[in-house]
This record gives C-alpha cells, sequence and structure tokens, in this order.
C-alpha cells in the first residue's frame, strides 16, 4: 500500500515513543510528551507504543506493539531493543491510520531545544551518529526520523533473516544503520543536535568534582545512555565507580510534566 494518506486525511508530523516491560514507567512517557509540547510550534500527534497504557496521560496516543520474531532463546544473543525495528511496521499505516513524518524518541532523554527542526532536515532517514566511533557508519537510535508507511522492508528483512541478523549484529541500531547504508539511506543529524550526557555533559577529570554537568551549545536533545538517567544526573548518581559527578540541576528545568 501507499505511504500516501486517503483523501481527506492531511499528513501529520509524529513523535513515537515506546514502552515494554517495567524498566520505565508512565511518568516516563508523560514527562517526553511535555517536553515534546513545550519544544514544538503547531499541531503534533504524540503516539507511544506500549504493552501497558495505564496511568499515561490522555494527550498520548496508545497502540500495542507490533509483533516482530523476537527469538531471545538463541544462544548468545541478547534483547537489545529490537522491538524498535516495529516502528517500521505497515501496521502504524494500515491498522493504525498514522500518516506523515515520525521522529523516534527514546524515554530516558531530556528535550531541552526546539524540536521542529528535526523535520525540516532533509533526507529519507535520519539518525544520530553513533558516539566516538566515527570510523562506523553506526547509528545510535535515541533519536531518528523517518515517513511512516516506508522503509517497510527493513522489518520485512529482519523477519526473514532474523537468526543470521541477530547472530552478526549487537544490536538493533547497528543492524538498522548497516541495512539502510547498504541502500544509501543513512543520513546523521547534525553533530550539535544531540549530544551524549556521557560523552559531552559532563566536565573533565578532575573539574568533575567541582563543576556541575552541562548543556553543550547548539544542543536540542540531551542522550542518556549507558551509565546514568535522568533522575540519576539529576541525583548526582553514575553506575560506574570512581566516576564522580555533581548534580545536573539543569535536568529539572526540563524533565517534568
Amino acid at each position: 500500500m501507499s505511504s500516501t494518506p486517503p483523501a481527506g486525511v492531511a499528513p501529520m508530523r509524529h513523535v513515537v515513543c515506546m514502552k515494554w516491560g517495567t524498566k520505565y514507567g508512565p511518568d516516563y512517557v508523560n514527562k517526553l510528551y511535555a517536553m515534546a509540547r513545550r519544544h514544538m510550534s503547531g499541531e503534533f500527534r504524540f503516539v507511544c507504543l506500549t504493552d501497558d497504557a495505564v496511568g499515561i496521560r490522555p494527550e498520548v496516543d496508545c497502540f500495542p506493539i507490533p509483533p516482530v520474531a523476537i527469538r531471545p532463546e538463541l544462544p548468545g544473543v541478547r534483547d537489545r531493543a529490537w522491538r524498535k525495528l516495529t516502528t517500521f511496521s505497515a501496521d502504524l499505516r494500515d491498522k493504525y491510520g498514522l500518516y506523515g513524518p515520525a521522529l523516534f524518541l527514546d524515554l530516558d532523554l531530556v528535550v531541552v531545544g526546539s524540536l521542529d527542526e528535526f523535520f525540516d532536515e532533509p533526507g529519507e532517514f535520519l539518525i544520530i551518529k553513533d558516539y566516538r566511533r566515527p570510523w562506523r557508519v553506526t547509528g545510535n537510535s535515541s533519536v531518528y526520523r523517518w515517513q511512516i508507511g516506508e522503509l517497510t522492508d527493513v522489518l520485512d528483512y529482519f523477519r526473514e533473516n532474523e537468526v543470521a541478523i541477530r547472530k552478526r549484529f549487537r544490536n538493533e541500531q547497528t543492524f538498522l544503520s548497516d541495512y539502510l547504508h547498504g541502500k544509501g539511506k543513512l543520513r546523521y543529524w547534525p553533530s550539535a543536535w544531540c549530544p551524549s550526557f556521557k560523552y559531552d555533559g559532563i566536565p573533565l577529570w578532575p573539574s568533575n568534582y567541582w563543576r556541575r554537568p552541562f548543556v553543550p551549545e547548539g544542543a536540542k536533545v540531551m542522550v542518556f545512555h549507558g551509565e546514568c538517567n535522568p533522575p540519576d544526573a539529576l541525583a548526582g548518581r553514575r553506575n560506574r565507580r570512581f566516576r564522580f559527578i555533581r548534580q545536573a540541576t539543569w535536568v529539572a528545568e526540563h524533565w517534568h510534566e
């Protein structure tokens, strides 16, 4: 089917997130919606693909996560967020009636600037360039954009080749980046837009003992990965020994409903 909406249905900008299991509660979805609303002009639709919509605010449109052939029993393979590939499912268009551009945001990030430009940047698929690995094509899938109803071949190919893909690739973002790079469709956000809290927002040693974490100039979304999430940063906690941080007080200015 075409990704063109039916007559009388206008395409809409979408912000999409995903919540499954118990790691993140509905408060993460609610705060992400509130940050998006504060940092987007005009109309948009906020969508959460989830297995449990309890406690999520009514402004958020919740839909079941489309099925994906997850095989956690494969030896030596862990389920590293492969469910994100279901954002490329035709179900979003055919069953849920969604049409238009979509910006995926991880639950554990903090929006600190305008999201409008993420919809204006040219390209069929855009993603964060993986941090500290400039020689690789891998993107970080904390923030990516695509057109709903297009790139459905990503999920189709995964379903057809799951065993081989999960043995070859460490997680969904390495597969996704490699696959779309091979199709000539991989592009990256401007480097300043999505800095890493871990790499870009913590003062270098030893100044981390007296300087607080900060938001780099030009940032629109602060990405939390690997060590701590927003409430940890706000409290000055890290899960790595001997890596001290002061309280990231700026988090409270943005990470709220």
